[in-house]
């Protein structure tokens, strides 16, 4: 009866401990784990990062849907090259309260989801209202590559 009892309570701190979901954020060439943070189904997370070339800040924002990560919005400061000109059926295009342009309507699961920190500006995770640079959590020039586990 004892063993069963250890069985049954081994069981529960391991499922305890496995459910949930991570944001887990892996070197794409080495997959070498840099971090990993708790989230829930529904939670939102972004980066933002000055884009190479129409060199304005870019924020893309993500949701945990299912365990998957799905881009939902993506928020510009100015149109120019490399950049969305167009919106496709189901997108909407709005300017919010800082005068930024928000194209949302993706709906877009991303089952590779990776970003190269950037050498001259930074990337910035934004999870659960922190900001965390990708620059001093992975280093210069790493490709970060996120997942759901």
């Amino acid at each position: 009866m004892a063993a069963i009892m250890v069985v049954v309570i081994a069981a529960i701190l391991a499922f305890t401990y496995r459910s949930g979901d991570y944001l887990v954020l892996r070197n794409g060439d080495t997959n070498e784990e840099f971090a990993r943070f708790r989230v829930s189904e529904g939670d939102e997370f972004s980066v933002r990062f000055i884009h190479s070339v129409n060199q304005y800040p870019l924020t893309d924002v993500y949701e945990i849907r299912d365990s998957k990560i799905y881009v939902v919005r993506t928020i510009y400061n100015n149109f120019g090259a490399g950049v969305q000109t167009e919106i496709e059926e189901g997108q909407t295009l709005e300017i919010n309260e800082n005068g930024e342009m928000v194209v949302s309507g993706f709906n877009l699961e991303m089952p590779w989801l990776s970003y190269i920190v950037g050498t001259v500006s930074d990337h910035t995770l934004t999870l659960h209202g922190k900001e965390i640079s990708l620059r001093e959590l992975c280093g210069r020039n790493s490709k970060v590559a996120f997942s759901i586990e």
